[in-house]
């Protein structure tokens, strides 16, 4: 029997995902697994150091290994780095009762806003907040899905993918054709209670629900949801959360796309993992008086982390 869980992939201080590249393979990693491990998704997150998913399956960690794994080798590939990619033992949450996995599948999809990244859950390019409830709040706008053959250069391996599985021009999967939309929407009821989930604060409502389930678990909050992630504090989402984020400010991709794209190659390196200890000091330095931002954000977008 296929149980939910909530589970986080996390690269610990290191991105995952540095431009929207890795974003469409990390998510095409995740369908993959999905559908090998006969499990069913029901919602997912990508930030760019760690990944949020709400899951029905029968053997999670065997999902979570055969995701990562694939995702590793595509990032290892791709960036010239060696060796395991983020944390060895993800975090995994059982739930059990409806408004136990409502609470995490709303924290999942209002992730991106707890971390500062996007004003709505809806603004958010890769999560799949905008698949439920489309047509009735006029966001039904079909993609042409291109042909299967096509699809091929975008898929770690040729022969993992259902039938079912459809392809944007983007090269990712659709979130539609992978995710039991019929599933989320039908514990939502109505799109005006999504929507009303979609904005709620935290607090102790949220926690008054859960404890309807009498499953003896703790309530899913934001801390537990967060368990181990430390790119924001808890008391910042909130913030947040609340609406005082500064969404203009330069973001981990946008700061990568510096990086890779212009002071790499004038540094005759290929990668950022070709970095020297002293070039990444320097271009630390260079990078948080160029923005205005804090040493730690550079650093992460630099691989300071990785131990070269």
């Amino acid at each position: 029997m296929r149980k939910p869980y909530h589970l986080c992939m996390s690269g610990g201080d290191e991105l995952i995902c540095r431009s929207e590249e890795d974003h469409i393979r990390l998510f095409n990693c995740i369908a993959i697994a999905s559908y090998e491990t006969d499990s069913v998704l029901l919602a997912d997150a990508e930030m760019s150091t760690h990944a949020h998913l709400g899951l029905r399956s029968e053997r999670p960690e065997a999902f979570l290994a055969r995701a990562w794994n694939l995702y590793t080798r595509y990032f290892n590939s791709r960036y010239r780095r060696r060796g395991h990619l983020g944390e060895k033992h993800p975090f995994v949450l059982e739930l059990e009762g409806y408004h136990h996995l409502l609470a995490a599948i709303c924290y999942i999809l209002r992730n991106p806003l707890h971390h500062g990244v996007s004003p709505t859950p809806f603004g958010y390019p890769y999560s799949s907040a905008n698949v439920y409830f489309r047509k009735e709040l006029g966001k039904d706008f079909s993609e042409e899905p291109i042909r299967k053959k096509s699809m091929y250069k975008y898929l770690p391996r040729l022969d993992s993918y259902p039938p079912e599985y459809r392809m944007s021009e983007s090269g990712i999967y659709l979130r539609e054709s992978v995710i039991d939309v019929a599933e989320v929407e039908s514990m939502f009821v109505t799109p005006r209670s999504f929507l009303f989930n979609m904005n709620r604060l935290s607090g102790e409502e949220w926690k008054a629900e859960q404890e309807k389930d009498n499953n003896g678990l703790d309530p899913v909050t934001l801390d537990v949801i967060e368990n181990g992630i430390t790119l924001t504090s808890i008391e910042r989402m909130l913030v947040n959360e609340a609406g005082k984020a500064n969404y203009r400010a330069v973001s981990d991709m946008e700061l990568c796309s510096r990086i890779d794209n212009d002071i790499v190659p004038d540094l005759g390196k290929e990668s950022v993992y070709d970095l020297s200890p002293h070039d990444v000091r320097r271009i630390a330095d260079f990078l948080s008086s160029t923005y205005r931002i804090s040493e730690r954000k550079v650093l992460r977008c630099l691989a300071a982390s990785y131990d070269r």
